[in-house]
């Protein structure tokens, strides 16, 4: 980069011109590499020396010139000297950018200067020159971050090329600082670590001792010492001055206390009823004859009998409450609701509402008087509103108020707002009936004084008003179906043709009409006069809508008419419903009513859902499970009997009516109903079943044995040889059941109940060895059974203890790392053996497997400490919110707690989620029995029966033992409380040995 210097010298020897008058010179900016020219209108000499141009040299100037030039733009005083002084917004700008330092290597080989030129005011002014040639001052103070180059750009253009490269050099940052984030993230994770590691809250290091405050009794938490008051301003110690009391005070305090038994002279003088003036009153001993008097007065007031006072002790605060004390603010916000309101009644007479408002104001401000004066000028100005005769009879005294009311009636008789105020100010009922029929002679057709008086008389005089009130307002159809109702039945059968001529468009004539038929007995009419009023509606171009006939049917059940719900159902339910609709439909809208206890309703639906889906199971399921909640025996089996004829194929049709004949105590019937069933569908196995658990329920072994017999030469299913080696071992035939398992297991190897069965047989007769052969070979058929192991553990244990065990165990959880019952079963046995570590272990492992097992969570909250278990509950609930198991071990922990009401709903939440468990059922008969009452405990009872449990970790053992092949439900509940109890007190032993 090129600069021009431009050098003076008195010695340069004049020459030629060499140039034009006009020159033009090209020089290198110091800013761009594109030259820059020059014009010189002359040049006497010029002299071109490396770049360099020579000058003639100019004569001095007047050091005091300056104050009378302008000043160059953006010039600051002193700034070269480093002085910054007071600057302005507008200061700032190219002048007060950093500049560029000079280029010394160009000026180092520069001649030293001119002669002739000292140190004096001449050379400044070509140092300036030279500055502003430069663009920058060489004296301005160094950028510390930019250094030298500070303000280098600060005059050239910003253009798109330079909006480009910043544009990439940002995107160069973000792209690095991207790389980076991760470690800087990681980096400043690890510190927040360690900084929080080595600084803990206070709620972190205390939190393990908050928990052991739950063990505290209250005898220790009394205990514990007051923290007191030791901060330092009640350390210091208070500046005490004793002074001495005058003898003045101590003297007056004297004759204060002293009593006068004697009368002074003075009084005496006067017979005694002169004060002596020089002795002041005691204002405290007035006080305390105050409060003495007061005192007296309560006692007086108190109930002498019962001890209790019958004035309210806290009477002066009572009254103070109800004293309304109004702030200045509420004032002035009256006064200027007044003045506003003063100026609408001035320049409005004739407007009711501001009369209405401006009485009411005043009424909040206490003055009644100026209220009723407001009012009373309201109801002369503005004599035809009803509204403003009404508040003015508010405002009235009670004596007055008929007075002003009887005003309002005679200005206007027409309203019925205003006699029905006046028949509310009347006390008798004839008087109000009087008012009312005043105000019938003046609107004949108000339907609303109409009822009323109806209301107020007897039937006789109810029926005489009720003729002539649908004579004034014939277009009123509750005045019709009143006087229906009043009168006989042929009297309100005209009643109602009249009420029809009259109103052709209305259903709920109709309706009476059918209702008023089924009262009578007429039921054969009832869904010819629904269905015809139907055609007749349709004809006057009424839209019949489904969902309001519906809810006439609903009211018509709730008032005992179900021959009219049956009829509108029938003529109703299918109007609006599209035909691939009409199933859905109609079942969704039964199951509906029967939720909103609507039996009758539901049961019609039914009812056309069957004759219009004969052949449809579903439906006929639906009614039947209807008849069955609702309904009688005798409904049921003639529903049932209807379905089996329609729907022959349908197996669980016939089942339910042999069950209901067998739970009838008609077994032979039920025979009959299996009989006609096998007939129907020969090749069920469910009948089979049936009709052998219907024979060994009623103790026919032999006949069960040959259904059974029969369902294998058939080519019976697995269930047949299971059901047949059960007989076996109920009738104790160990032979024929070993038989008849070797033969399934060789039809069904992979059905693992025969494996379990024979394995159980082998174990009831003592050959363990081979009962374990049997399981063991059960499990390479069935590796995925969860009874075969566990049977295959526990006889282990029995037979060579707790080492074998875990390796049982642990093979199993292997195969099957997922099933929690393993796991339980090992953690359990760990228990057993008093390896109470190693099955916390086995907890915390078994939770991380099966993180959503109720039963596992159940058995943590057992396990817990006492401390802890409320805790583990939480974590458990959170994690299983709606498992019967862990609804049951909270339940639990609620009762050790004696919170009754809690553990009651707990439990009977646990067996709402789980009727099939019997576990739950005998935990809450067991609750019931030691904190329910007897109806409770029926009640409980009573549901369980109804449910019939079937499954449970400790109801299965009891119910399928042999001795309760045969045992009903409710003797299995109690046997299973009675084990549950053994298990309770067994398990507190442990403890305390």
């Amino acid at each position: 980069m090129f600069t021009s210097h431009i050098h003076t010298s008195s010695n340069a020897l004049p020459s030629p011109p060499l140039i034009p008058t006009t020159t033009t010179t090209t020089v290198i900016n110091h800013r761009s590499t594109t030259p820059v020219r020059f014009h010189h209108p002359q040049l006497l000499s010029t002299q071109f020396t490396h770049s360099t141009i020579m000058q003639a040299p100019v004569a001095p100037k007047n050091r005091l010139e300056f104050l009378n030039t302008r000043p160059p733009p953006n010039y600051v005083a002193g700034l070269g000297r480093g002085a910054t002084g007071f600057t302005t917004r507008s200061d700032i700008g190219p002048a007060r950018a950093a500049p560029d330092l000079p280029d010394r290597s160009a000026g180092a080989g520069a001649p030293a200067g001119p002669s002739g030129v000292g140190r004096g005011r001449g050379n400044d002014e070509e140092e300036e020159e030279e500055a502003e040639d430069k663009g920058y001052d060489e004296n301005q103070k160094f950028d510390e971050f930019e250094g030298n180059d500070v303000g280098l750009f600060a005059s050239a253009e910003y253009d798109e090329e330079d909006k480009e490269a910043d544009a990439v050099w940002d995107e160069i940052d973000k792209r690095m600082d991207s790389r980076r984030k991760d470690r800087r993230e990681a980096r400043l994770k690890e510190e927040i670590e360690k900084y929080r590691a080595s600084n803990p809250k206070i709620t972190e290091q205390f939190a393990d001792l908050k928990r052991k405050l739950v063990t505290l009794s209250a005898a220790e938490w009394d205990s514990i010492p007051e923290i007191g008051d030791y901060s330092l301003r009640n350390k210091k110690k208070r500046f005490e001055s004793f002074v001495p009391v005058p003898d003045t005070l101590l003297e007056k305090a004297r004759q204060e206390k002293e009593h006068v038994t004697a009368l002074d002279p003075k009084s005496r003088a006067v017979g005694g009823t002169e004060t002596p003036w020089a002795q002041t009153p005691d204002l405290t001993a007035v006080g305390e004859g105050r409060g003495t008097v007061l005192s007296l007065k309560l006692d007086r007031l108190s109930d002498s009998v019962s001890g209790l006072t019958v004035v309210d002790p806290k009477g002066y605060l009572t009254d103070l409450k109800s004293m309304k004390i109004t702030s200045d603010a509420e004032i002035s916000d009256i006064k200027k609701a007044r003045l506003l309101l003063k100026s609408v009644i001035q320049t409005n007479p004739k407007h009711p509402p501001g009369w209405i408002a401006a009485a009411r104001l005043e009424e909040v401000a206490g003055k009644i008087p100026t209220a009723r004066e407001l009012v009373k000028r309201g109801c002369e100005e503005c004599p035809k509103n009803e509204d403003v005769w009404i508040e003015a009879c508010r405002l009235a005294n009670p004596d007055e108020a008929k007075a002003v009311i009887a005003r309002g009636v005679k200005a206007i008789p027409n309203s019925v707002k205003l006699w029905m105020h006046a028949a509310k100010l009347e006390h008798d009922d004839a008087n109000k009936s009087r008012v009312l029929r005043k105000g019938l002679e003046n609107i004949p057709d108000s339907v609303r004084l109409w009822k009323a008086v109806v209301e107020l008389a007897n039937e006789d005089d109810a029926k005489l008003l009720l003729q002539r009130a649908v004579e004034c307002c014939p277009l009123h159809v509750e005045l019709w179906l009143a006087l229906a109702r009043l009168e006989k039945y042929d009297a309100a059968k005209k009643v109602l043709n009249k009420a029809r001529e009259k109103l052709p468009k209305e259903p709920a004539i109709w309706i009476t009409a059918a209702k008023l038929e089924e009262a009578f007995g007429n039921t054969s009419m009832v869904g010819k006069i629904i269905e015809r009023g139907i055609r007749a509606l349709q004809r006057e171009g009424v839209e019949i809508d489904r969902e309001a006939w519906m809810k006439e049917a609903e009211a018509a059940e709730r008032a005992g008419s179900v021959a009219t719900c049956n009829a509108i159902i029938s003529n109703t339910i299918g109007i609006g419903v599209e035909d691939e609709d009409r199933k859905a439909t109609w079942v969704a809208d039964a199951e509906e009513c029967k939720k909103r206890g609507l039996i009758e309703t539901a049961r019609a639906i039914y009812s056309c859902a069957i004759a219009a889906f004969k052949s449809k199971k579903s439906v006929w399921l639906k009614a039947a499970q209807l008849e069955k909640a609702h309904g009688t025996r005798e409904s049921l089996d003639a529903l049932l009997r209807k379905a089996v004829t329609y729907t022959p194929q349908a197996e669980v049709l016939w089942l339910m009516g042999a069950k209901e004949k067998w739970l009838a105590g008609d077994v032979p019937a039920a025979r009959h109903i299996l009989h006609e069933a096998y007939a129907a569908i020969p090749k069920s196995e469910e009948i089979w079943l049936a009709a052998f658990k219907l024979e060994f329920e009623n103790n026919e072994p032999e006949r069960a044995r040959m259904l059974l017999a029969k369902a294998r030469e058939r080519g019976g299913t697995e269930r047949v040889w299971m059901k047949s080696a059960i007989v076996e071992r109920e009738l104790g035939n160990s032979s024929e059941e070993r038989r008849l398992l070797d033969e399934g297991l060789k039809l069904f190897p992979s059905f693992f109940k025969l494996w379990l069965m024979l394995g159980q047989l082998e174990e009831r007769l003592g050959n363990l060895p081979q009962a374990k052969e049997a399981y063991e070979l059960g499990l390479k058929q069935c590796p995925n059974s969860t009874p075969l192991w566990l049977s295959l553990a526990n006889l282990e244990e029995r037979m060579s203890g707790l080492s074998k065990v875990r390796a049982v165990l642990t093979m199993a959880r292997k195969r099957n790392p997922h099933f929690p019952e393993l796991w339980l079963a090992a953690i359990r046995a760990e228990s057993r053996h008093g390896s109470k570590k190693e099955a916390d272990i086995l907890m915390a492992k078994a939770l991380q497997e099966c993180p959503n097992s109720g039963i596992l969570w159940a058995a943590a909250i057992e396990m817990a400490p006492r401390p802890q278990r409320k805790t583990k509950s939480s974590d458990a609930y959170k994690k299983c919110e709606h498992d019967p198991h862990v609804i049951a071990a909270i339940g639990k922990l609620f009762w050790h707690d004696r919170k009754v009401d809690k553990a009651r709903t707990w439990l009977n939440r646990a067996v709402t989620l789980a009727p099939d468990v019997g576990d739950f059922w005998a935990l809450l008969y067991k609750f019931e029995l030691q904190h329910g009452t007897e109806d409770q405990q029926k009640e409980v009872m009573r549901k369980c029966i109804a449910a019939e449990p079937k499954h449970g970790e400790r109801w299965q053992p009891i119910s399928k033992a042999v001795e309760n092949s045969h045992q009903p439900v409710e003797a299995i509940l109690k046997k299973l409380v009675v084990a549950l109890g053994k298990e309770e007190k067994a398990a507190e032993d442990n403890k305390h040995q």
